[in-house]
């Protein structure tokens, strides 16, 4: 069960009161104090409001469809069923909440086993509180933020080892590759647009595509893919 039970916030009445409706944060956590202290941090920052956080994956299961959150940190090492895992299973429940990983773990398995299951980006706990509020402002705006090292993992990933084949990426076009491409290396859909010389809503609809052609439902699966390849 979650550790605490926040009034989920309500937008309606937010708006009709002048003021504007605040992000809704989830935390999943087993460190007690560690939870704290990420609930105090985030609830400081004037956009963002945590409500819910629980202990266990078991417990995010059960309970946090209700809350509905936009946005859900999310620890690795969690006991019984793991970060990853949990991941993986709230996905469907909650297509459009944005999952990131906060771990102290930065091996390669770990990174490319959260963002195939569906993780938005990958944080390490050293992270200090303006970093984590960035990256919650970073998902909020359509990107997806890694630690500095862990994005170089990533990028010397893609540098160091050739494609396999090309099995994934046949069936996408000319321009749906080169959308992907720019996807894998961070772009927002808007920077892709302005690379591109494209409207933000054809962006959209070559994801769309690219999503349906690789059989993934989020950014961070269809670059789990293409880096898949790539490896």
């Amino acid at each position: 069960m979650p550790k605490s039970q926040p009034i989920k916030p309500d937008p309606i009445a937010k708006a009709a009161a002048g003021k504007p409706a605040k992000i809704a944060i989830g935390i999943v956590e087993d460190d007690t104090r560690a939870r704290k202290m990420f609930v105090d941090w985030i609830n400081r920052a004037p956009e963002f409001q945590v409500v819910c956080d629980f202990g266990s994956a078991e417990s995010a299961l059960a309970g946090m469809a209700a809350f509905a959150p936009e946005i859900v940190l999310m620890d690795i090492n969690l006991p019984e069923m793991n970060g990853v895992e949990c991941v993986r299973r709230l996905k469907p429940l909650l297509p459009v909440t944005q999952l990131v990983m906060l771990t102290v773990y930065e091996d390669d398995d770990h990174i490319y086993n959260a963002l195939q299951a569906g993780a938005t980006g990958y944080l390490l706990k050293e992270a200090s509180r303006p970093e984590l509020i960035a990256a919650l402002q970073e998902v909020h705006r359509g990107g997806s933020p890694m630690a500095s090292n862990i994005a170089r993992k990533v990028c010397q990933s893609f540098q160091q080892k050739a494609p396999k084949d090309t099995s994934v990426t046949d069936g996408l076009s000319t321009r749906e590759n080169e959308v992907l491409v720019l996807l894998a290396r961070g772009f927002l859909y808007k920077e892709i647009a302005e690379s591109l010389q494209i409207a933000v809503p054809t962006v959209n609809s070559y994801i769309r595509r690219i999503y349906e052609k690789l059989h993934v439902q989020s950014r961070s699966q269809a670059v789990a893919r293409y880096s898949g390849e790539n490896k």
